[in-house]
């Protein structure tokens, strides 16, 4: 599967997960000059600007180890533009959910909460 194709499995597979937690999915895909943030999602208490990272069979390297700091500044710079458009009440955080697709077996998630602050 191509990388465009399983990235976007992923984040549906994440969002549907986020929401069968009480989650209710804001944007996805969001886009600005300072880049992009693949979900964001409220929950009453929190804003969780989330990156998903697929990986499918044959990947020798887990998918958060791709969240770079380049990443994560552009993440943070994102979010703060996403906030003036839509300002909001809830405590700003950020997550990470790993996608494993191994084609063979059903795909798993690994979330984490807080992985990182703007």
């Amino acid at each position: 599967m191509p990388n465009t194709a399983s990235g976007g499995a992923g984040e549906r597979f994440a969002a549907e997960y986020l929401r069968k937690k009480g989650y209710r999915i804001a944007a996805v895909n969001f886009r600005c000059r300072f880049g992009e943030i693949d979900i964001v999602a409220e929950n009453g208490r929190y804003i969780a600007f989330v990156e998903v990272k697929t990986r499918g069979a044959g990947s020798f390297t887990h998918p958060f180890e791709a969240i770079t700091p380049g990443k994560r500044a552009r993440i943070v710079k994102t979010a703060q533009f996403y906030l003036l458009g839509h300002p909001t009440g809830l405590q700003p955080r950020f997550d990470a959910a790993a996608v494993f697709m191994p084609g063979d077996a059903p795909a798993r998630i690994e979330y984490l909460e807080n992985v990182f602050f703007g």
